[in-house]
Protein backbone atom coordinates (compact mmCIF):
# COMPACT_ATOMS: atom_id res chain seq x y z
CA UNK A 1 0.00 0.00 0.00
CA UNK A 2 2.85 2.35 0.91
CA UNK A 3 4.55 1.55 -2.40
CA UNK A 4 1.40 2.51 -4.33
CA UNK A 5 1.22 5.87 -2.51
CA UNK A 6 4.84 6.59 -3.46
CA UNK A 7 4.10 5.85 -7.13
CA UNK A 8 0.85 7.83 -7.31
CA UNK A 9 2.39 11.03 -8.74
CA UNK A 10 4.35 9.24 -11.46
CA UNK A 11 3.34 9.64 -15.11
CA UNK A 12 1.20 6.65 -16.09
CA UNK A 13 3.86 5.45 -18.54
CA UNK A 14 6.23 4.92 -15.57
CA UNK A 15 3.56 3.96 -13.06
CA UNK A 16 2.47 1.04 -15.26
CA UNK A 17 5.86 0.10 -16.70
CA UNK A 18 6.11 -3.72 -16.62
CA UNK A 19 8.36 -4.86 -13.77
CA UNK A 20 8.64 -8.55 -14.73
CA UNK A 21 8.96 -10.44 -18.00
CA UNK A 22 5.47 -11.90 -17.45
CA UNK A 23 3.97 -8.38 -17.44
CA UNK A 24 5.26 -7.56 -20.94
CA UNK A 25 2.45 -7.53 -23.49
CA UNK A 26 4.18 -8.40 -26.75
CA UNK A 27 7.13 -9.99 -28.58
CA UNK A 28 6.47 -13.43 -27.06
CA UNK A 29 9.28 -15.04 -29.09
CA UNK A 30 11.89 -12.55 -27.86
CA UNK A 31 10.76 -12.81 -24.23
CA UNK A 32 10.70 -16.63 -24.42
CA UNK A 33 14.24 -16.68 -25.86
CA UNK A 34 15.66 -14.19 -23.33
CA UNK A 35 13.95 -16.03 -20.46
CA UNK A 36 15.61 -19.26 -21.60
CA UNK A 37 19.00 -17.51 -21.70
CA UNK A 38 18.49 -16.43 -18.07
CA UNK A 39 17.20 -19.84 -16.87
CA UNK A 40 20.16 -21.66 -18.39
CA UNK A 41 22.66 -18.99 -17.30
CA UNK A 42 23.78 -18.52 -20.90
CA UNK A 43 23.09 -14.81 -21.41
CA UNK A 44 24.97 -13.37 -24.44
CA UNK A 45 25.58 -9.71 -25.21
CA UNK A 46 22.23 -8.33 -26.42
CA UNK A 47 21.29 -5.77 -29.06
CA UNK A 48 17.66 -4.57 -28.98
CA UNK A 49 16.53 -2.32 -31.83
CA UNK A 50 13.24 -0.97 -33.15
CA UNK A 51 10.89 2.05 -32.98
CA UNK A 52 10.30 3.96 -29.71
CA UNK A 53 7.75 2.69 -27.20
CA UNK A 54 7.91 -0.97 -28.21
CA UNK A 55 9.29 -2.39 -24.94
CA UNK A 56 13.08 -2.52 -25.44
CA UNK A 57 14.09 -0.80 -22.19
CA UNK A 58 11.23 -2.41 -20.22
CA UNK A 59 12.39 -5.86 -21.37
CA UNK A 60 16.01 -5.49 -20.26
CA UNK A 61 15.02 -3.85 -16.93
CA UNK A 62 12.64 -6.75 -16.28
CA UNK A 63 15.51 -9.15 -17.08
CA UNK A 64 17.78 -7.27 -14.66
CA UNK A 65 15.17 -7.54 -11.88
CA UNK A 66 14.96 -11.27 -12.54
CA UNK A 67 18.76 -11.66 -12.47
CA UNK A 68 19.48 -9.56 -9.37
CA UNK A 69 17.87 -8.90 -6.00
CA UNK A 70 16.93 -5.26 -5.17
CA UNK A 71 20.01 -5.09 -2.90
CA UNK A 72 22.32 -6.21 -5.74
CA UNK A 73 20.73 -4.04 -8.45
CA UNK A 74 22.70 -0.82 -7.91
CA UNK A 75 26.08 -2.56 -7.73
CA UNK A 76 25.49 -5.02 -10.59
CA UNK A 77 23.70 -2.84 -13.18
CA UNK A 78 25.06 0.26 -14.93
CA UNK A 79 22.49 2.06 -17.08
CA UNK A 80 23.60 4.88 -19.38
CA UNK A 81 21.10 6.84 -21.47
CA UNK A 82 21.47 9.26 -24.38
CA UNK A 83 21.16 12.10 -21.88
CA UNK A 84 24.48 11.01 -20.34
CA UNK A 85 27.80 11.92 -21.92
CA UNK A 86 28.84 8.74 -23.71
CA UNK A 87 31.84 9.84 -25.72
CA UNK A 88 35.11 7.94 -25.74
CA UNK A 89 36.02 9.39 -22.32
CA UNK A 90 33.05 7.70 -20.61
CA UNK A 91 33.75 4.39 -22.39
CA UNK A 92 37.40 4.42 -21.27
CA UNK A 93 36.50 5.69 -17.82
CA UNK A 94 33.17 4.81 -16.22
CA UNK A 95 32.33 1.78 -18.41
CA UNK A 96 35.85 0.33 -18.32
CA UNK A 97 36.07 0.76 -14.53
CA UNK A 98 32.67 -0.88 -14.00
CA UNK A 99 33.52 -3.76 -16.37
CA UNK A 100 36.97 -4.47 -14.99
CA UNK A 101 36.05 -4.60 -11.28
CA UNK A 102 34.57 -7.74 -9.79
CA UNK A 103 32.14 -7.61 -6.89
CA UNK A 104 33.42 -9.52 -3.87
CA UNK A 105 31.29 -12.44 -2.62
CA UNK A 106 28.86 -12.10 -5.57
CA UNK A 107 28.79 -14.65 -8.35
CA UNK A 108 27.54 -14.10 -11.88
CA UNK A 109 28.08 -11.23 -14.27
CA UNK A 110 27.37 -7.51 -14.17
CA UNK A 111 25.04 -5.86 -16.70
CA UNK A 112 25.73 -2.65 -18.63
CA UNK A 113 22.68 -1.16 -20.40
CA UNK A 114 23.49 1.37 -23.12
CA UNK A 115 20.14 2.95 -23.98
CA UNK A 116 19.76 5.07 -27.15
CA UNK A 117 23.15 3.74 -28.28
CA UNK A 118 22.69 5.13 -31.80
CA UNK A 119 23.61 8.52 -30.27
CA UNK A 120 27.10 7.26 -29.35
CA UNK A 121 30.01 8.57 -31.39
CA UNK A 122 31.90 6.28 -33.76
CA UNK A 123 35.04 6.61 -31.59
CA UNK A 124 33.11 5.52 -28.50
CA UNK A 125 31.61 2.53 -30.34
CA UNK A 126 35.04 1.49 -31.58
CA UNK A 127 36.48 1.75 -28.06
CA UNK A 128 33.65 -0.45 -26.83
CA UNK A 129 34.61 -3.38 -29.07
CA UNK A 130 37.69 -4.35 -27.10
CA UNK A 131 35.96 -3.93 -23.71
CA UNK A 132 33.15 -6.28 -24.80
CA UNK A 133 35.65 -8.98 -25.77
CA UNK A 134 38.11 -8.54 -22.91
CA UNK A 135 35.63 -8.58 -20.02
CA UNK A 136 33.03 -11.09 -21.30
CA UNK A 137 33.70 -13.32 -18.29
CA UNK A 138 32.65 -10.54 -15.92
CA UNK A 139 30.16 -8.44 -17.85
CA UNK A 140 27.22 -8.54 -20.27
CA UNK A 141 26.22 -5.62 -22.46
CA UNK A 142 22.71 -4.76 -23.64
CA UNK A 143 22.82 -2.19 -26.43
CA UNK A 144 19.48 -0.51 -27.21
CA UNK A 145 18.86 1.68 -30.26
CA UNK A 146 16.17 2.85 -32.67
CA UNK A 147 18.29 2.59 -35.84
CA UNK A 148 20.44 -0.49 -36.33
CA UNK A 149 22.34 1.18 -39.19
CA UNK A 150 23.90 3.64 -36.70
CA UNK A 151 25.59 0.84 -34.76
CA UNK A 152 28.93 -0.19 -36.26
CA UNK A 153 29.03 -3.74 -37.75
CA UNK A 154 31.81 -4.77 -35.32
CA UNK A 155 29.44 -4.22 -32.36
CA UNK A 156 26.51 -5.86 -34.14
CA UNK A 157 28.53 -9.04 -34.72
CA UNK A 158 29.41 -9.30 -31.01
CA UNK A 159 25.76 -9.26 -29.91
CA UNK A 160 22.63 -11.36 -30.32
CA UNK A 161 20.19 -9.09 -32.14
CA UNK A 162 16.46 -8.80 -31.48
CA UNK A 163 14.12 -6.52 -33.42
CA UNK A 164 11.19 -5.01 -31.52
CA UNK A 165 8.53 -4.17 -34.10
CA UNK A 166 5.65 -1.70 -33.59
CA UNK A 167 2.92 -3.11 -31.36
CA UNK A 168 -0.37 -4.13 -32.98
CA UNK A 169 -3.67 -2.67 -31.62
CA UNK A 170 -4.53 -6.14 -30.26
CA UNK A 171 -1.33 -6.08 -28.17
CA UNK A 172 -1.83 -2.52 -26.93
CA UNK A 173 -5.55 -2.78 -26.10
CA UNK A 174 -5.39 -5.12 -23.03
CA UNK A 175 -2.77 -2.92 -21.33
CA UNK A 176 -4.70 0.23 -22.30
CA UNK A 177 -7.92 -1.22 -20.82
CA UNK A 178 -6.03 -2.18 -17.64
CA UNK A 179 -4.77 1.41 -17.16
CA UNK A 180 -8.25 2.81 -17.93
CA UNK A 181 -9.82 0.54 -15.28
CA UNK A 182 -7.12 1.30 -12.68
CA UNK A 183 -7.38 5.07 -13.17
CA UNK A 184 -11.20 5.03 -13.67
CA UNK A 185 -10.94 6.96 -16.94
CA UNK A 186 -14.16 7.87 -18.80
CA UNK A 187 -13.46 6.91 -22.41
CA UNK A 188 -15.54 6.17 -25.50
CA UNK A 189 -14.83 3.49 -28.09
CA UNK A 190 -13.95 6.12 -30.73
CA UNK A 191 -11.56 7.62 -28.13
CA UNK A 192 -9.73 4.28 -27.91
CA UNK A 193 -9.63 4.06 -31.71
CA UNK A 194 -8.16 7.57 -31.91
CA UNK A 195 -5.45 6.67 -29.36
CA UNK A 196 -4.49 3.51 -31.27
CA UNK A 197 -4.46 5.38 -34.60
CA UNK A 198 -2.24 8.17 -33.28
CA UNK A 199 0.15 5.79 -31.53
CA UNK A 200 1.32 3.81 -34.59
CA UNK A 201 2.41 0.93 -32.36
CA UNK A 202 4.02 3.08 -29.63
CA UNK A 203 2.76 2.02 -26.18
CA UNK A 204 4.44 5.00 -24.49
CA UNK A 205 2.61 7.43 -26.76
CA UNK A 206 -0.76 5.75 -26.08
CA UNK A 207 -0.42 6.19 -22.31
CA UNK A 208 0.99 9.72 -22.51
CA UNK A 209 -1.81 10.95 -24.79
CA UNK A 210 -4.43 9.14 -22.65
CA UNK A 211 -3.15 10.84 -19.48
CA UNK A 212 -2.89 14.28 -21.12
CA UNK A 213 -6.40 14.07 -22.57
CA UNK A 214 -7.90 12.79 -19.30
CA UNK A 215 -6.28 15.58 -17.26
CA UNK A 216 -7.28 18.27 -19.76
CA UNK A 217 -10.88 17.22 -20.55
CA UNK A 218 -11.93 14.54 -17.98
CA UNK A 219 -13.61 12.72 -20.86
CA UNK A 220 -11.63 10.88 -23.54
CA UNK A 221 -13.35 10.92 -26.94
CA UNK A 222 -12.08 11.06 -30.51
CA UNK A 223 -12.49 14.86 -30.58
CA UNK A 224 -10.74 15.49 -27.23
CA UNK A 225 -7.82 13.16 -28.13
CA UNK A 226 -7.19 14.89 -31.48
CA UNK A 227 -7.68 18.35 -29.94
CA UNK A 228 -5.26 17.59 -27.09
CA UNK A 229 -2.40 16.63 -29.43
CA UNK A 230 -3.24 19.26 -32.06
CA UNK A 231 -4.04 16.62 -34.69
CA UNK A 232 -6.61 17.44 -37.40
CA UNK A 233 -10.09 16.03 -36.78
CA UNK A 234 -11.67 13.83 -39.44
CA UNK A 235 -14.38 16.46 -40.11
CA UNK A 236 -11.67 19.15 -40.54
CA UNK A 237 -9.85 17.04 -43.16
CA UNK A 238 -13.14 16.38 -44.98
CA UNK A 239 -13.79 20.14 -45.07
CA UNK A 240 -10.26 20.90 -46.30
CA UNK A 241 -10.52 18.34 -49.14
CA UNK A 242 -13.97 19.73 -50.05
CA UNK A 243 -12.54 23.26 -50.24
CA UNK A 244 -9.54 22.10 -52.26
CA UNK A 245 -11.74 20.35 -54.83
CA UNK A 246 -14.70 22.75 -55.02
CA UNK A 247 -13.60 26.29 -54.13
CA UNK A 248 -11.50 28.74 -56.12
CA UNK A 249 -7.91 29.29 -55.03
CA UNK A 250 -8.54 32.47 -53.03
CA UNK A 251 -11.50 31.05 -51.04
CA UNK A 252 -9.76 27.71 -50.36
CA UNK A 253 -6.63 29.52 -49.14
CA UNK A 254 -8.65 31.81 -46.85
CA UNK A 255 -10.74 28.95 -45.37
CA UNK A 256 -7.79 26.62 -44.74
CA UNK A 257 -5.65 29.40 -43.26
CA UNK A 258 -8.48 30.35 -40.87
CA UNK A 259 -8.96 26.71 -39.82
CA UNK A 260 -5.20 26.26 -39.28
CA UNK A 261 -5.08 29.34 -37.06
CA UNK A 262 -8.26 28.45 -35.15
CA UNK A 263 -7.27 24.84 -34.42
CA UNK A 264 -3.48 25.35 -34.29
CA UNK A 265 -2.86 22.73 -37.00
CA UNK A 266 0.47 22.02 -38.69
CA UNK A 267 0.47 21.74 -42.49
CA UNK A 268 2.56 18.55 -42.33
CA UNK A 269 -0.18 16.86 -40.24
CA UNK A 270 -2.85 18.08 -42.66
CA UNK A 271 -0.93 16.66 -45.65
CA UNK A 272 -0.48 13.31 -43.88
CA UNK A 273 -4.25 13.02 -43.36
CA UNK A 274 -5.13 14.32 -46.85
CA UNK A 275 -2.78 11.69 -48.29
CA UNK A 276 -4.90 8.92 -46.71
CA UNK A 277 -8.06 10.65 -47.94
CA UNK A 278 -6.85 10.97 -51.55
CA UNK A 279 -6.36 7.19 -51.79
CA UNK A 280 -10.09 6.75 -51.13
CA UNK A 281 -11.23 9.21 -53.82
CA UNK A 282 -11.85 7.64 -57.23
CA UNK A 283 -9.71 9.92 -59.39
CA UNK A 284 -8.40 8.73 -62.76
CA UNK A 285 -5.15 6.81 -62.27
CA UNK A 286 -2.90 9.48 -63.86
CA UNK A 287 -4.52 12.21 -61.76
CA UNK A 288 -3.92 10.32 -58.49
CA UNK A 289 -0.25 9.75 -59.41
CA UNK A 290 0.34 13.42 -60.22
CA UNK A 291 -1.47 14.60 -57.06
CA UNK A 292 0.47 12.24 -54.76
CA UNK A 293 3.74 13.24 -56.41
CA UNK A 294 3.03 16.94 -55.78
CA UNK A 295 2.01 16.25 -52.16
CA UNK A 296 5.19 14.25 -51.56
CA UNK A 297 7.24 17.16 -52.89
CA UNK A 298 5.45 19.65 -50.61
CA UNK A 299 5.89 17.35 -47.59
CA UNK A 300 9.62 17.09 -48.35
CA UNK A 301 9.98 20.86 -48.57
CA UNK A 302 8.19 21.28 -45.21
CA UNK A 303 10.58 18.75 -43.63
CA UNK A 304 13.47 20.86 -44.96
CA UNK A 305 12.05 23.95 -43.22
CA UNK A 306 10.22 25.69 -46.09
CA UNK A 307 7.64 28.43 -45.42
CA UNK A 308 4.22 26.93 -44.51
CA UNK A 309 2.21 29.67 -46.19
CA UNK A 310 3.92 29.24 -49.57
CA UNK A 311 3.66 25.42 -49.36
CA UNK A 312 -0.06 25.73 -48.54
CA UNK A 313 -0.65 27.69 -51.74
CA UNK A 314 1.38 25.02 -53.56
CA UNK A 315 -0.94 22.35 -52.15
CA UNK A 316 -4.03 24.29 -53.24
CA UNK A 317 -2.52 24.80 -56.71
CA UNK A 318 -1.85 21.07 -57.08
CA UNK A 319 -5.57 20.37 -56.47
CA UNK A 320 -6.82 23.06 -58.85
CA UNK A 321 -6.19 20.98 -61.99
CA UNK A 322 -8.38 18.11 -60.71
CA UNK A 323 -11.26 20.05 -59.18
CA UNK A 324 -13.37 19.79 -62.33
CA UNK A 325 -12.83 16.02 -62.65
CA UNK A 326 -15.77 14.13 -61.16
CA UNK A 327 -15.46 10.57 -59.81
CA UNK A 328 -17.07 8.00 -62.13
CA UNK A 329 -20.72 7.29 -61.42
Amino acid sequence: MVQKEQRVNLPWVEKYRPSTLDDLVSHEDIIKTVSKFIREDQVPHLLFYGPPGTGKTSTILACARQLYTPAQFSSMVLELNASDDRGIGIVRGQILTFASTRTIFKSGFKLIILDEADAMTMDAQNALRRIIEKYTENIRFCIICNYLSKIIPALQSRCTRFRFGPLSPNQILPRLNYVIDEEKVEITEDGKEALLTLANGDMRKVLNVLQSTWLAYKNVTEDTVYTCVGHPLRIDIENIVKWLLNEDMKTASKNIQELKTLKGLALSDIITEIHKFVHRIEFPFETTIRLLDKMAEIEYRLAQGANEGIQLTGLIASFQFVKEIKPPE
